[in-house]
């Protein structure tokens, strides 16, 4: 999460400079920058379009968001950095790349701890919740809400997947996340490290075998279209992120910090009635293309990464804080 070159260039051709004006304000408005990697129409984007709409209508039009989607600004590593340095207010990041700088959100991405989509809805919307927000003021970042990306699952270009064995020898896309390339090692597989940007022509070419994500990535990417079985092991319940530069958060007026973790609360709503609309949408495309969808023996997989949620909650806060999500009802 440092400052790179191409952070430095992307930010060069965006025109967005790095200087300490960030947030941008012309004639008195104040133009929130946000960055996502998912395509204009995606939840996620319009979410934070609704944002810029809500912000612009309780202050007369003073405060708005222009949204940069479809990943024109370069990978998600590329959205924390140019985040964290003021190049742009806001971005929406997965968790899983996270993982690394902030160790409490591991919480959120390790495999087979949440029951189902409720569960993990609960733990964030909670006091729990609150507490993996606050986490991210000790690098240049303010979390502002956790949207939904799941649940995740594998597919792949070979053959249909329905017990961890069938896992062996196949190369999988994972995130650039420990987490995440411990868990496929765990089960069999693989891992390949690899931005979402580049699966699809890697499936293609077999460079990789499969991959693993949401219903709505998985159709939007098109991946579908080449990598024809789904395995429904819903692994990982794994959300997104919405983060704010401190140092942008912090040259606005308290009242109107406090406007913008309001609004950004209050988005959530938002984007998960349109990731439910999604989600049913993009499963229905995928069948009706012939995707082969399998049940799988979720238990048999759990069983194959418990070593690494051992790992991974060595620390005894961390493993007090998976027992505390656990007990949520």
């Amino acid at each position: 999460m440092s400052l790179t070159r191409r952070t430095l260039a992307l930010a060069g051709v965006a025109g967005l400079g790095l200087s300490a004006c960030s947030p941008r304000a012309a004639g008195g408005q104040t133009v929130l920058k946000a960055v996502d990697v998912h395509p204009a129409d995606y939840p996620t984007v319009a979410a934070v379009k609704w944002m810029g709409e809500e912000l612009g209508r309780l202050t007369d039009g003073r405060i708005g968001i222009r949204q940069f989607p479809a990943g024109q600004l370069g990978t998600e590593d590329d959205s924390i950095g140019l985040t964290r340095f003021q190049a742009i207010d806001i971005c929406r990041v997965a968790v899983a790349a996270l993982n690394n700088a902030f160790p409490e959100t591991r919480l959120l991405a390790l495999p087979y701890v949440y029951r189902d989509e409720a569960h993990v809805r609960a733990v964030v919307d909670g006091e729990i919740g609150t507490e993996l927000l606050n986490v991210f003021e000790g690098r240049g970042l303010i979390g502002l809400a956790y949207y939904d990306a799941a649940p995740r699952s594998f597919y792949n270009v070979r053959h249909p997947v329905t017990e961890p064995g069938q896992m062996r020898g196949l190369k999988m896309r994972a995130p650039q996340s420990d987490i995440f390339l411990d868990s496929i090692r765990a089960m069999g597989a693989n891992p390949t490290p690899l931005t979402f940007g580049a699966v699809f022509s890697s499936l293609q070419t077999h460079l990789i075998d499969g991959a693993e994500n949401n219903w709505p990535s998985y159709q939007s990417s098109r991946q579908f279209e080449v990598a024809r079985y789904w395995s429904d092991t819903q692994h990982s319940f794994s959300p997104d992120a919405l983060l704010m530069s401190k140092a942008s958060f912090e040259r606005l007026t308290p009242a109107d910090r406090e406007l913008v973790r309001d609004v950004a609360r209050r988005s959530v709503p938002i984007m998960r009635a349109e990731w439910d609309k999604r989600q049913a949408e993009a499963r229905a495309t995928v069948l009706a293309a012939g995707v082969q969808v399998a049940q799988v023996d979720r238990e048999a997989f759990a069983a194959t990464v418990r070593p690494v949620l051992d790992k991974y909650l060595s620390e005894p806060h961390l493993r007090a804080l998976h027992e505390r999500i656990a007990a949520v009802a």
